[in-house]
């Protein structure tokens, strides 16, 4: 049980760790916010005015303001990459803290949505009582020009209201823009709709320039609810009229009411330009050496491999690139696991990519164009291949997998990427890692996918057998669709036919294998591939099958 308790807190732990301190935060923010404009006296005749109105919408906007700040922290990649790497942070909790940078960044954008609904509903309540409860007392107070204007007007002629509805709408366009089917199945519109937060952040500046609320100066010498001597108000001569007594007390100096001084700015600015720094240190470092293609080579199911140089380049196994090429976008920035990485021996990185959606569909006519075999030619007849920029590298979970004595890649289709750059720098020298045994799962539909690294995954089993350790790498190929099924008939790929299995993995039994050959161990589980897969590997690894064993899970995420 104690085991069970540990698996779970080490796998969840960072999770729900994230999530507590960030909803007790804003809670907290919150709740500081609402009462001090509810019990504090230099809000009394605004609260008075405006009611619940004006602690909500008040409390809101603070826990806006720090959502707003912290929201592009964790797109900052070259800084988490620089974190990843430091010899400091050494902790495991701390680098998957750092795992959750996509989550927290997809938490904070959740939070300035449901903010905004109760920060914009507020305001409209403050604008009905602006117009309703118009003060005659203290005219200062009006945003309304007269008693009963329209709030509609009142919206329409205010700078934070014209500018309010510019948020809403900018923010509504990027939160259904970022949702999953959209993203799937058309990422430019994502990548276009969330670079707007370049106009939110500006008009998010102007918002709070018009100072529609105030509050008052000079408390002491006129207490909240005191009556001015040369006050004319209406309430005071209805009240006498009527042949009340008025309990107030008098005093000798009008009320004097302060716009409120713009916080947003203090909030944002920092994080802000620290993004912006940022993304120009990043332009800088993707534009300043040129990236060569050396060569495109193309692989059974729609995928390219792409081979490229660039100088002062030098990555981790695991890593992963920011594609840029300008003649499809030259704003667009995709995502690609390196399969291969720069050695000693050979200076050239690469990546392996699936043709699936108009921008890899237009990059891959362009490699293709000036193609037609997948030969190296020599340097002097090298073909003019598109210009292309590489942003990075950055970090991510995979670079873990050296970490531990014992490692669990699974890998789903295209997936295998992640772990290819890995193999790679197995191949080339497994005894400089503190891995000492691996197990290799890949699921694929098509037997025709496993072809894009049998070269590699049976020079690396022939490398460990010469080695005389053949138990080093435990390799499991599963093809899911049988249909058509035919072996791999080549001499050269034996060992991989003897790997394959039909159907898809027990993985419970898979777990149970593992755990009994590693008692008293860590295992670490790495997973990139379909969610079905991700989440059966969660399950297993929280409720921990093996009881002498800790599996701690990571799931590969591009931030």
């Amino acid at each position: 049980m104690t085991l069970a308790l540990k698996s779970w807190m080490a796998n969840e732990g960072p999770k729900h760790f994230i999530m507590m301190v960030w909803v007790g935060v804003n809670v907290f923010l919150f709740w500081r916010t609402f009462m001090l404009y509810y019990s504090g006296a230099q809000y009394y005749y605004l609260h008075k005015m405006l009611g619940l109105g004006l602690c909500i919408s008040r409390a809101s906007a603070s826990v806006l303001n720090l959502n707003c700040s912290l929201v592009l922290l964790p797109m900052c990649r070259s800084v988490l990459t620089l974190l990843r790497a430091s010899q400091r942070v050494t902790s495991r909790q701390v680098r998957r803290l750092l795992d959750k940078s996509k989550m927290f960044h997809m938490t904070c954008g959740i939070t300035i949505c449901v903010f905004s609904v109760i920060h914009v509903s507020a305001h409209l309540m403050n604008m009905v009582n602006f117009s309703v409860r118009y003060s005659e007392d203290f005219p200062e107070l009006n945003v309304a020009q007269y008693k009963g204007q329209d709030p509609r007007i009142l919206i329409l002629s205010t700078v934070p209201g014209v500018t309010g509805v510019l948020l809403v709408i900018v923010l509504c366009l990027m939160f259904t823009a970022s949702s999953y089917s959209i993203r799937f199945s058309s990422y430019e519109i994502f990548w276009y709709t969330h670079n707007l937060f370049i106009v939110f952040y500006l008009i998010l500046m102007l918002h709070v320039v018009g100072g529609a609320l105030k509050y008052q100066l000079n408390v002491e010498s006129h207490p909240p609810g005191c009556v001015h001597t040369n006050l004319s108000s209406h309430s005071l001569t209805n009240h006498r009229a009527a042949g009340e007594k008025d309990s107030r007390s008098v005093c000798l100096e009008e009320a004097c009411f302060q716009t409120h001084f713009p916080q947003t700015w203090l909030w944002v600015s920092a994080p802000l330009c620290l993004y912006c720094a940022e993304r120009l240190y990043r332009y800088i470092r993707s534009t300043a050496e040129p990236v060569t293609i050396i060569n495109v080579v193309s692989h059974p199911c729609d995928v390219l491999e792409v081979r490229m140089l660039k100088s002062g380049f030098k990555p981790r196994p695991g890593q992963y690139i920011l594609l840029n090429c300008p003649s499809v976008s030259s704003f667009e920035n995709h995502p690609f696991t390196l399969t291969v990485c720069p050695t000693g021996k050979n200076a050239t990185f690469g990546i392996h990519l699936r043709v699936l959606g108009d921008w890899t569909s237009r990059f891959s006519q362009l490699l293709l164009k000036q193609s037609n075999s997948s030969e190296i030619l020599p340097m002097m007849q090298q073909r003019r291949y598109p210009t292309v920029h590489v942003d990075g590298p950055f970090g991510s979970p995979s670079e873990e997998v050296f970490n531990y004595e014992v490692s669990l890649c699974v890998a789903g289709g295209i997936g295998v990427t992640p772990f290819a750059c890995v193999l790679q720098a197995l191949f080339e020298d497994w005894r400089q890692y503190k891995l000492k045994r691996l197990y290799f799962v890949w699921v694929c539909r098509d037997l025709q996918s496993f072809y894009w690294f049998a070269d590699l995954l049976c020079g690396l089993h022939e490398r460990l057998w010469h080695n005389n350790r053949p138990d080093y790498l435990n390799v499991q190929l599963y093809l899911s669709d049988s249909q058509g099924l035919q072996d791999i008939g080549e001499e050269r790929y034996r060992f991989l036919s003897s790997r394959l299995r039909i159907g898809r993995p027990k993985w419970k039994l898979l777990f149970q294998e593992i755990g009994r050959a590693n008692q008293h161990k860590r295992v670490g589980v790495f997973c990139c591939g379909p969610k079905g897969i991700s989440k059966a590997l969660h399950t297993l690894c929280n409720s921990n099958p093996h009881s002498g064993t800790a599996f701690e899970y990571n799931k590969e995420s591009f931030s």
